[in-house]
């Protein structure tokens, strides 16, 4: 691979330093060493840990208690829902956008809005930033691995249903779960993270064929539009889980649908109504 020239490898450097927090002497060695910033930006965080020990430009705690101040409750040690809108203004992003989810996966936040000191500092200096800078870089790419990666969208994922949830309640409202669902499934869906999976091999390893083959954009309406007429009050955890996997596994026609497996019985009523639906020729 040949070097990039001077001006490529200045600002490969600079988006090294947005995305990891990184000294312009670590960014160089990487950028140097790797030539892409993707590839670099990979190695680092593999070999973080260590790496980051030792660097005296690794993010700092007393930059990010100064941001956390800045949002928190002025008689309070959380941040809540004001300091959350002031915040992202200050980011740049919309309070719904779902790169926040990730967000709150990553700094363990306790409820919508809500950032306690220890996930924030902790979250961000794991993710490497102390900065808006630094922050706004990061969320382009937790927006992207939220997207693509199977493995991390299933995490964020079942982060968000107690994320989600009234505190005491075992249940989502169903406007609240509709609301999550309308933010995670079109972003995996248009990302990959929700490729369907056509089956499984002994292993237990996904074959993966692709959004063409199974779940459809405009079924998530359809589960709305159900969960509307014969939903419910809640949604409970089970069927938070399983709709997951139902989404990621159910062919685009539900004819492979197997009513003896142990899916919640909205899931096994919701395919009956989408069957009589497909039928009947409507859309």
């Amino acid at each position: 691979m040949s070097k990039p020239s001077k001006k490529a490898s200045e600002e490969m450097v600079a988006q090294f330093c947005g995305i990891t927090g990184a000294s312009v002497k670590e960014a160089k060695r990487y950028i140097d060493k790797y030539k892409r910033v993707d590839v670099a930006v990979d190695t680092y965080y593999n070999e973080a840990p260590a790496a980051r020990a030792k660097d005296p430009a690794a993010p700092s705690t007393s930059k990010l208690t100064q941001l956390f101040d800045k949002y928190k409750e002025e008689d309070g040690d959380a941040i809540k829902i004001d300091g959350t809108i002031r915040l992202c203004e200050d980011l740049g992003v919309d309070p719904e956008d779902v790169v926040l989810l990730a967000v709150a996966y990553e700094l363990k936040s306790p409820s919508v809005g809500e950032w306690s000191k220890k996930g924030w500092i902790d979250g961000w200096k794991a993710i490497g930033c102390d900065s808006i800078a630094a922050m706004q870089a990061a969320l382009e790419r937790l927006r992207e691995q939220l997207g693509a990666d199977p493995a991390y969208f299933q995490k964020v994922y079942a982060y968000t249903f107690d994320f989600a949830k009234a505190e005491g309640q075992r249940s989502l409202g169903v406007e609240t779960a509709q609301a999550f669902w309308g933010l995670l499934i079109p972003h995996g869906l248009q990302g990959g993270a929700l490729a369907h999976i056509s089956s499984r091999d002994d292993d237990g390893d996904d074959a993966m064929d692709g959004a063409g083959g199974g779940w459809k954009e405009e079924y998530t309406a359809w589960w709305f539009e159900f969960l509307g007429e014969k939903g419910g009050k809640g949604v409970s955890k089970d069927t938070w889980a399983m709709f997951l996997e139902f989404v990621r596994t159910i062919d685009s026609r539900f004819e492979k649908y197997d009513l003896e497996a142990a899916w919640p019985s909205t899931i096994d009523d919701f395919v009956t109504w989408a069957k009589a639906r497909i039928a009947s020729g409507h859309s």
